[in-house]
């Protein structure tokens, strides 16, 4: 998939949510945060309950083809939108504040609370997308998390972009992406068909060049960073064809996870009979039989499913204290 295959806004493939009941929780600065719950009639202490984090300003309607998947295969799933994007998003956004700070610290730790309030008792799991991947770091209530599987996941640090799309996307998400946000007061993504439409802050910090999270200009300081507080069995799931998730930009982010038993996969196209999978296209449904079991298997078990083929060769495990590499 190459940058210009994001997606914008709701996709046609996505189902109607008939599975899934709205809600809307308010974040502890009193932001209404939207969203979907799929729900078992009967209830189990023991079923997981998954949280869906998306992608830097996808909607979380992307990803309910996933959500149905897992609720058909046993589990309680809970996608929602960031602040200021989707269900969440409530007027202009011309000034309106918002950063990747508020998404990860306010917006999703209101979620991991509704999920320990909603499905009390219940394991809580988290797959995280791109940034989705990040903000599973960031809530207070970190510690609460048993599993969690990332795909594509990292800062969006320019250097750690693949080699040989680096400058074409330095050029559009670093310099033309914050010219036309600093125009209009928010990045008109719909209109231009790159992504969601985008508060500034989130652009800011997407924008800063640096690979550390603290350093953002809504970053916190490094004693206060949470990463270290889930102690989550961790699945980074990379694409060999992702220009924003290469080794060195999964690895930055497992990094931060220092806490977290952490296993690396790296997935090539070709693995599974491929040309393309990219950075977006994980979630959709043609790769069901393919890619979303080995996500399914570690929520169900936190191990590896043996049987995927092509899969095994490319592993890459990181376990705490020290980052090791296997693979290619």
């Amino acid at each position: 998939m190459n940058l210009n295959d994001a997606p914008t806004g709701m996709p046609a493939s996505t189902p109607t949510l008939s599975q899934s009941e709205p809600f809307e929780e308010h974040a502890s600065d009193g932001h209404p945060i939207g969203g979907f719950t799929w729900r078992h009639v009967r209830t189990d202490v023991e079923r997981p309950v998954v949280i869906i984090n998306a992608a830097t300003s996808l909607r979380c309607r992307y990803y309910s083809r996933f959500a149905d998947y897992l609720f058909a295969n046993g589990l309680d799933v809970i996608t929602y939108d960031y602040r200021g994007i989707g269900e969440s998003r409530r007027g202009s956004l011309r000034g309106f504040k918002a950063s990747w700070s508020d998404w990860g610290v306010l917006d999703f730790e209101a979620i991991v609370q509704r999920a320990q309030r909603e499905f009390p008792g219940q394991p809580i799991d988290v797959v995280g997308h791109s940034f989705g991947g990040c903000a599973a770091g960031l809530g207070a209530s970190g510690a609460v998390i048993r599993r969690i599987v990332t795909v594509g996941a990292q800062f969006a640090y320019w250097r750690d972009y693949e080699a040989k799309s680096r400058w074409r996307m330095l050029a559009k998400w670093h310099v033309v992406m914050p010219l036309v946000t600093a125009l209009c007061g928010y990045f008109p993504g719909k209109r231009l068909g790159w992504l969601e439409d985008t508060p500034a802050g989130v652009v800011r910090d997407w924008n800063t060049p640096t690979p550390r999270y603290e350093t953002r200009p809504s970053g916190r300081s490094l004693g206060e960073l949470p990463f270290s507080r889930v102690k989550a069995q961790l699945l980074a799931i990379s694409i060999t064809d992702d220009p924003f998730g290469t080794v060195a930009a999964t690895e930055r982010l497992l990094s931060y996870f220092d806490g977290s038993e952490r296993t690396h996969l790296r997935i090539a196209p070709e693995d599974i009979g491929k040309k393309q999978i990219g950075h977006f296209a994980y979630f959709r449904s043609e790769y069901q039989d393919r890619l979303w079991p080995i996500a399914l298997a570690w929520l169900q078990s936190g191990q590896l499913a043996t049987d995927t083929l092509g899969i095994s060769p490319h592993l890459r495990f990181n376990t705490p204290p020290r980052s090791t590499t296997q693979g290619r």
